[in-house]
């Protein structure tokens, strides 16, 4: 619709006006059906025009007994917009479609949706016509995930040979590996109840708690070969073993989760980002505190041995590589904590030298290390790919400009056409001229 503006002045109306007419007067209304004889024929009202054309012939109201019409004022064609921009993909023409996310809907599932669409449509098309996707936010989300995975996985094996190798028992360390994956489970549970997604802040979540999430079963199995050690029998040393240290374990793991309780006080885009990576945080470690309380003092009723010296004599002498390397390392940190108590004993019995240098050097770390840090809202990435603006004068008729780039500097001596980067690092390039 082409509207006259100074017709519209000169008769006292306005846009709003010729809308509500059209509104008014072009609607679909459902009628209903006749049945004749074998036949039922659906009824049609002339509430809506049958052309385009009749839309012209529309009253918008009467003044001073003339009645104004759409064609006074207006002109309604079957046309399109003029164009203000055109699309190359490749250098060849083309047409660009958005599709962009609403609310809380999955990346991953509207891409996989889009996929699915095009594979069916691709089957209907005439071959001339190439439909591709030139930008793909799937892959970068898809990528976090797996490496947030990834780490999370890596995270768990390190932790597995830590303990190996300071345990020194490989049915100590089953015993404790298995409260890692139970306790995800549990997380990813209870972030299921609570409508939540697997993303990047809940894996990151889960990945920051791999290494927290051993510390239940660690302390409680180790607290269990010492009263093994000091000659009680398997089942007595279980139970000795897990009350002794249920209150410090329930007060640990609690100190942890408290530290993620300031978060759900959050608001705005800091609350969508955080809160989920604390949830993911505090139900793992709740969850490890109840394995370490059931799971863990079961299976060590199973696994676990009692003390036996025929045992360790037989392990000194042992020529296993393993079991030398374990031997040596546990001799090693011995060292280290005899090393380590006699730096104690010194710092306890200088205690006011000692606190003045630890202050001095925790005020002169803030103070060197807080304005080179700088301070921003999200951490920059690496999205595999780049957009550059560039662009006649703004007076300049639409046709085809030679397309350029610049450098981050801005200059505009680093321009450079865009036929001379290197193919092999670029899969695609789409450009818009507006």
């Amino acid at each position: 619709m082409d509207i006259d503006l100074h017709a519209l002045e000169a008769k006292g109306l306005s846009p709003v006006d010729v809308v509500n007419a059209i509104n008014a007067q072009n609607i679909i209304v459902p009628s209903g059906t006749m049945k004749v004889d074998r036949f039922e024929y659906a009824i049609e009202t002339n509430s809506a025009p049958s052309v385009v054309n009749d839309l012209n012939n529309l009253p918008i109201k009467a003044v001073n007994g003339a009645v104004i019409y759409i064609r006074d004022v207006a002109h309604v064609r079957d046309g399109f917009p003029p164009q203000t921009n055109i699309v190359r993909v490749n250098g060849s023409r083309g047409v660009l479609m958005n599709v962009l996310k609403t609310g809380s809907a999955s990346t991953l599932d509207i891409i996989k949706g889009v996929q699915e669409v095009l594979a069916n449509m691709k089957g209907q098309l005439p071959p001339e016509l190439k439909i591709a996707a030139l930008s793909d936010q799937s892959i970068f989300v898809r990528g976090a995930i797996n490496g947030v995975v990834r780490e999370a996985l890596i995270a768990a094996c390190l932790t597995a040979i830590m303990i190996l190798v300071f345990l020194g028992s490989f049915r100590s360390t089953v015993i404790i590996a298995v409260s890692i994956p139970l306790s995800i489970l549990c997380s990813l549970i209870m972030l299921y109840v609570l409508k939540e997604t697997i993303n990047i802040m809940t894996l990151g979540g889960l990945a920051l708690a791999v290494g927290i999430l051993v510390d239940d079963a660690t302390v409680e199995i180790e607290n269990i070969n010492r009263n093994l050690e000091s000659g009680k029998e398997i089942e007595q040393a279980i139970l000795d073993g897990a009350a002794q240290i249920a209150t410090p374990a329930l007060v640990s793991t609690l100190a942890i989760c408290i530290v993620f309780v300031p978060m759900f006080f959050l608001s705005g885009v800091a609350r969508y980002l955080f809160v989920p990576m604390a949830e993911a945080v505090v139900f793992a470690m709740l969850a490890s505190y109840l394995l370490s309380r059931t799971v863990v003092p079961t299976m060590a009723k199973y696994l676990l041995k009692e003390h036996d010296d025929a045992e360790i004599a037989k392990k000194q002498k042992s020529r296993n590589p393993f079991v030398r390397f374990q031997l040596g390392f546990e001799a090693g940190f011995m060292r280290m904590r005899l090393g380590y108590l006699r730096l104690l004993t010194l710092c306890v019995d200088h205690a006011a030298a000692f606190l003045i240098l630890f202050l001095v050097f925790a005020v002169g770390s803030v103070a060197l290390l807080t304005p080179p840090l700088g301070q921003d809202f999200f951490p920059s990435v690496d999205a595999g790919q780049f957009k550059s603006t560039c662009g006649p004068a703004p007076e300049r008729a639409l046709k085809k400009p030679p397309c350029f780039a610049t450098t981050s500097t801005g200059r505009s001596a680093s321009t450079f056409p865009l036929k001379s980067w290197s193919r092999s690092s670029i899969t695609s390039v789409f450009r818009i001229r507006a």
